[in-house]
């Protein structure tokens, strides 16, 4: 079996790499960073989103699996004192495999050339370099709303726990084949008006947002940061492909919720 390790570059995080390396190879696995079986990623969500985008075109081969070397993760549940215990497990193959859904997000712009697809595992969002985002909003080709403000954030299931919360946005359980659209700071008064609450969409449903005037947009896509130009419209839906995580034991995805916002407050 092939294996790759996705390292945050910090000295733990490459002490950790090293010696699961060493680990692996001494059970007869194969370091093959161009077509991996496996993915171990130490560091945090952030590593793991970097992995997943370097293999964004092997998604129906490749699992990932997570090693956190900071506050505990969405995506990288190990901990730094059980890497042995999950090396073992690894070599000999002790996991099943877990899949949760994607965002496919499309770029059409006035030059076909211009226009891209991408995949998002948490989320994509759009602002304009102006003042003020104008943009429709059309659901299933109906014309649903006109949004003014910041921005708007489309985010997966997975993804739900990140950017979008903290636009408040609600949390799904990545089982759900959905997306989420989420406002960032719309104006609401008695000229303009957005519906003001995320709308959660289900996998047969298209969300397409097409400028009141065609111009440049900023479209991030997970940690990526893109200057799109000419854009006509932005458009979203579930993703066919999935995402593949090696699951080693049982980790509820509503336990990583409560570790990662309640546990250690007051009652």
């Amino acid at each position: 079996m092939n294996f790759y390790i996705q390292s945050r570059s910090d000295e733990l995080s490459n002490e950790l790499a090293a010696t699961a390396r060493g680990y692996l190879e001494d059970f007869g696995m194969v370091w093959n960073e161009e077509e991996p079986d496996v993915v171990l990623s130490i560091g945090g969500d952030g590593t793991l989103l970097h992995a997943f985008h370097q293999y964004r075109d092997q998604l129906d081969r490749v699992a990932f699996v997570g090693v956190h070397t900071g506050h505990l993760g969405f995506y990288a549940d190990w901990k730094p004192i059980e890497i042995e215990k999950l090396v073992l497990s690894i070599a000999k193959k002790e996991y099943k495999v877990i899949e949760y859904p994607l965002l496919e997000v499309n770029i059409m712009c006035e030059e076909p050339d211009e226009s891209a697809s991408y995949l998002a595992l948490n989320e994509s969002t759009v602002k304009s370099p102006d003042v003020t985002l104008v943009m429709d909003v059309f659901l299933n080709d109906d014309h649903f709303e006109r949004f003014r403000g910041d921005g708007l954030c489309m985010s997966t299931p997975s993804g739900s726990t990140a950017y979008n919360k903290a636009l408040g946005g609600a949390i799904i359980h990545p089982s759900l084949q959905a997306m989420q659209l989420t406002e960032m700071a719309s104006i609401n008064n008695r000229v303009f008006r957005t519906v003001g609450s995320s709308l959660v969409l289900p996998s047969h449903h298209e969300c397409v947002l097409k400028p009141v005037k065609v111009q440049d947009f900023m479209v991030t896509v997970d940690h990526l940061h893109l200057l799109h130009k000419d854009v006509k419209a932005i458009g979203y839906h579930v993703a066919k492909e999935k995402v593949r995580f090696a699951r080693f034991r049982p980790f509820p995805f509503w336990q990583r919720v409560h570790d990662s916002f309640i546990e250690g407050s007051e009652y």
